[in-house]
């Protein structure tokens, strides 16, 4: 199993996914000119780690914004997370926003209404 690193720019988020410790991180902006192509080699990486995963597993989610094509393959990184929780492992997705950002925290609210893993909300000052 090894890291998936991918820098952020202005369009995409930075991604670290260390799959030996069992920590994924999504930080950013996330505006890709093809969101596809962008989640696309992660949700694999997440396909292969979903073969052996760690046994607990830390998401941290801390986006500024997210297009709307970026909020589906979020979705999508999101169930391949709950089909690795549903085999029993323990899984946290851990949805930061800031204070003032009710989108935000409305969005992270909507994909734990939708993905059965745990999310914790975590406010944080600007």
């Amino acid at each position: 199993m090894e890291k998936v690193i991918i820098e952020g720019t202005p369009k995409t988020p930075t991604i670290n996914f260390d799959m030996i410790v069992g920590l994924l991180e999504i930080k950013g902006r996330s505006i890709p000119e093809n969101s596809i192509e962008f989640y696309k080699p992660l949700v694999e990486h997440l396909e292969r780690y979903a073969q052996k995963p760690q046994s607990n597993t830390n998401v941290n989610i801390q986006l500024e914004y997210f297009n709307t094509s970026s909020s589906k393959c979020i979705l999508d990184v999101f169930k391949k997370l709950e089909s690795i929780h549903k085999n029993g492992n323990q899984i946290v997705i851990n949805w930061y926003y800031e204070q003032d950002d009710e989108d935000m925290l409305e969005a992270g609210e909507d994909y734990q209404a939708i993905i059965n893993v745990p999310f914790k909300m975590i406010e944080v000052q600007e």
